[in-house]
């Protein structure tokens, strides 16, 4: 093993701390306050370092707000002036055309990417960890609680084999896996069972979503090769995205929302 790579292989054998998650947000979030801080102390050539460098990402985040926004602009038009006087009236007036922002298309693109990642239901109750996961005491002492069961409903790969049990810290037990999901398509009002090929996204926490924990809002990957779609190029759609409407745990199955 190459040095100096410990921390990435305790990662990999142990995973991260359970409020990892938390914790990096509550960091997040004291940034601006910290910064806010810092530029009240800071003095002499450091200020002015700082604020130079802080002015710069100012004039970059406005400029980038300002491309994304749909309005008017004045241009100063570039025509030769006529021969002949101005009145009094036009000396002070300057000739404009109004034309419309160019990043127009660029905005009305990213309307359209949010449009097509737009979810049946856009807000689900978060699930703490606490929830989700069980704790289980292993060894003789019975103190070490480093083990967690998983207690919702998961999706595991297709050859997926469980770690001997020494080195296993989640366990997903085998009655609350699932390979098939009902998935509904909205325009043809038909349900259909599908297999699931993989969970894209749980709103709850990141670490849900590697685990494959499946619970109301979960976007998952199914299989709809037998659905018979095809694209504009004559190509049949194989993997699509829908979204889980009920709570799996509770009712024995998945219940889905294709994303069309």
């Amino acid at each position: 093993m190459p040095q100096n790579e410990y921390i990435e292989r305790h990662r990999k054998l142990y995973g991260r701390r359970l409020d990892y998650e938390e914790r990096k947000r509550k960091r997040e979030a004291r940034e601006p306050h910290k910064r806010s801080q810092k530029t009240r102390q800071l003095r002499g050539i450091k200020a002015k370092i700082f604020n130079k460098e802080r002015r710069n990402e100012k004039i970059q985040m406005k400029k980038k707000i300002k491309a994304h926004e749909e309005k008017k602009t004045k241009n100063k038009a570039n025509e030769k002036v006529g021969e002949g006087a101005l009145p009094v009236y036009l000396l002070d007036r300057d000739v404009q055309s109004r034309a419309k922002v160019l990043s127009n298309m660029i905005k009305q693109k990213r309307k359209e990417k949010a449009g097509k990642w737009d979810v049946p239901i856009p807000k689900v109750r978060a699930q703490a960890d606490a929830e989700v996961l069980k704790v289980v005491k292993s060894g003789k002492s019975k103190r070490k609680a480093w083990k967690r069961m998983v207690t919702k409903v998961t999706f595991v790969g297709e050859g997926f084999t469980r770690k001997p049990p020494k080195f296993e810290r989640f366990i997903r037990p085998m009655a609350l896996r699932f390979k098939k999901a009902h998935v509904t398509h909205p325009e043809l009002k038909a349900t259909f069972c599908l297999p699931i090929i993989g969970v894209k996204k749980n709103p709850s926490s990141p670490m849900f979503t590697s685990l494959g924990v499946i619970t109301k809002g979960t976007v998952i990957e199914v299989n709809i090769s037998e659905l018979g779609l095809v694209t504009q190029a004559g190509k049949v759609v194989w993997g699509k995205y829908a979204q889980v409407t009920n709570n799996p745990e509770n009712d024995g199955c998945i219940n889905a929302v294709l994303l069309v």
